[in-house]
């Protein structure tokens, strides 16, 4: 309470110094981005007297207080000819304090950011020697108790020699300056401009979604480590404009005027995925629309991002619903704001043709299995992972299955899926979860705008289109603690969840490509291929026996330990009375482990359960 005072106080008496009817102007040298670090300078109109100024704290799409302000360095301050001194809050790290001298009326700011890691909320960095990727929350300060919505700001940009960038910023001139390219954009909030991330590379390709003419205008822009890596097939570039086509269908309006999907495509760059109003922010390894298996891990990104345009930007939970980036936000209902838009991206993923049903089916088989597993909801409800977001995110996997993870998106997932399929039920096959879609999410297109919502307006709106005791079920979801996962949409869309010795597809490419073995559903652990436990679920066989994660696994039955001798012990342990002895390293020390573990190699998939089968027809294009 004593800090909330203590900040609001500077509110008062500093923010008396800005002057905010005028625009701020930014200009950013990103010439220096191969190496990582951003430098910047901020012109900012003031008068006399104290000024705070404040780095964006709470950041848009990562819900939590993740602005890099350790990576802010060389922060200078000049106004009237001469050099000010500034002081950084004691309480709030994130707050400049400077005393503008008489006669002035332009404070100008200069600073460089570091962009090794944390650059989108993610972790790596923000640039390579090809490619970069620029969220302006990283490099600007503003004065404290400023509105983003009213406060105006005039960018530049100068990306590296020979570069080209892709943003959904509207660009007022491009200009040449020796070897040099300066992009100016057009004024805009300070809103919009940290909404509007930049990506440019040596090596970029756009790709246009919509036919000439048709507006709104979308477009995929790409960089990539390498030419080789821009090579979207014919069918890829089909189905992304299926994937146009589906939201439209679903949602029956657009809350944006032009769409950007910014991808970048990189092994050095941090991957990450991050939602805006007119774009999304994307960044996967090179090679992801060239390998199989990267291509279908990575297939639901896009179509998750794009989702989160109407569930997240334009209809957003109150609570995340701020005057500024230093307000805190609230995030009880990112069982809606991610879980729904897990479920759909998922789902626009299978419509669009970038998912097989099939391959669907095991994604959704992975999620289940998973959190059928999950002990942590013996004690921890899902609204819980919502509100705890600030401290879960950056958390490693060790003993997730029992601490939770930010489990409101796979849970999220499997409670709108029973969402779906109950309204489908109730109402005889004549409405479902689209209905609520277009009901909630659609309205009347044009220009970003966000519409708060409560817990109450989804059971309003709910209802509206089937009447039921939605209030009842979700809070049961999301606020009960019990063993098991819900799996009640999977069963009534035709479907069970059921184990056998056959790779889940999701579950092999995960294991190939970062190079570990999942016997969460035998053994109850994760292990990497140099033998680290990477999780042990609570509750296990290999838990009861005493391993845990952190440990590492050296040998299997008294073999040097790799996949296939793990595999062949699973095996051979059907209907065996034998142990499985795992000899395991603990700190330098050594010690043999006796699991009682007798039911062979089991992966999850999902079985036809003899009734009609709902899911299939959830999968069906919308769009003709």
């Amino acid at each position: 309470m004593r800090r909330f005072l203590f900040v609001a106080s500077f509110a008062v008496s500093f923010f008396s110094s800005f002057v905010g009817a005028q625009s701020m102007q930014v200009v950013v040298d990103l010439s220096d981005a191969p190496r990582n670090i951003y430098h910047s300078q901020m012109t900012i109109p003031v008068k006399p007297g104290p000024l705070t100024l404040v780095y964006p704290k709470w950041i848009p799409g990562n819900h939590r207080p993740s602005g890099p302000i350790a990576n802010v360095t060389g922060v200078k301050m000049e106004a009237g000819g001469q050099t000010l001194a500034w002081q950084r809050d004691p309480v709030d790290m994130y707050a400049f304090h400077v005393d503008v001298p008489a006669g002035a009326n332009e404070l100008h700011v200069s600073l460089d950011t570091i962009t090794n890691d944390g650059s989108a909320g993610g972790g790596g960095p923000a640039a390579t020697a090809n490619v970069l990727d620029l969220n302006w929350n990283q490099v600007v300060l503003y004065p404290l108790g400023a509105s983003s919505d009213e406060a105006q700001v005039e960018a530049q940009l100068t990306p590296p020699q020979g570069w080209k960038f892709g943003t959904a910023l509207p660009v007022a001139t491009v200009t040449k300056g020796g070897t040099n390219e300066f992009i100016r954009f057009k004024p805009v909030s300070l809103t919009t401009l940290i909404d509007s991330p930049l990506i440019a590379g040596a090596h970029y390709r756009q790709i246009e979604l919509t036919k000439p003419g048709e507006t709104p205008v979308h477009v995929i822009d790409m960089v990539s480590e390498s030419e080789s890596g821009l090579a979207m097939t014919p069918a890829d570039e089909a189905a992304y404009r299926k994937l146009v086509a589906e939201t439209g269908a679903l949602f029956g309006a657009r809350h944006y005027l032009e769409y950007h999907f910014l991808l970048t495509l990189s092994d050095d760059a941090g991957h990450h995925g991050l939602e805006h109003h007119q774009s999304s922010d994307n960044s996967t390894e090179e090679r992801t629309l060239l390998d199989s298996d990267l291509h279908m891990l990575e297939a639901d990104l896009l179509p998750h991002e794009f989702t989160h345009s109407w569930n997240g930007k334009y209809r957003r939970p109150a609570g995340l619903v701020t005057r500024n980036y230093q307000d805190p936000m609230v995030g009880d209902l990112l069982w809606v704001y991610e879980g729904l838009t897990e479920y759909l991206g998922r789902v626009l993923a299978a419509r669009s043709g970038l998912w097989s049903p099939e391959q669907y089916r095991e994604a959704l088989a992975a999620t289940a299995a998973m959190l059928d597993r999950r002990a942590g909801r013996t004690w921890r409800p899902l609204e819980d992972t919502a509100r705890s977001v600030q401290i879960l995110r950056t958390l490693g996997p060790e003993w997730q299955s029992w601490r939770r993870g930010l489990d409101y998106y796979p849970e999220g997932e499997l409670i709108w899926l029973e969402v779906d399929t109950l309204i489908r039920q109730q109402s005889n096959g004549q409405k479902s979860l689209n209905d609520f879609c277009r009901l909630f999410h659609g309205g009347e297109s044009g220009p970003p705008k966000v519409v708060p919502y409560t817990f109450d307006d989804v059971v309003r709106a709910l209802n509206q289109v089937t009447p039921y005791d939605w209030a009842g079920l979700l809070h049961q979801r999301v606020n009960a603690v019990k063993a098991g996962a819900p799996l009640g949409g999977i069963e009534r869309g035709g479907w069970r969840l059921v184990y056998n010795d056959q790779p889940n597809v999701f579950i092999h490419a995960g294991e190939k490509l970062d190079k570990y073995v999942d016997a969460s559903y035998s053994l109850g652990f994760v292990v990497k291929e140099d033998g680290e436990f990477q999780d042990v679920i609570y509750g296990s066989p290999a838990y009861l026996a005493g391993v845990g994660p952190g440990m590492k696994l050296v040998a299997v039955n008294g073999r040097a330990w790799s996949k296939d001798v793990l595999q062949d012990a699973l095996r051979a342990s059907r209907d065996s009375k034998q142990t499985i002895d795992l000899l395991v390293e603990n700190a330098k020390f050594f010690k043999t482990y006796s699991v009682d573990y007798h039911d062979g190699v089991r992966n999850p998939h999902l079985e036809r359960s003899g009734k009609s089968d709902v899911l299939g027809e959830i999968l069906k294009p919308l769009s003709r």
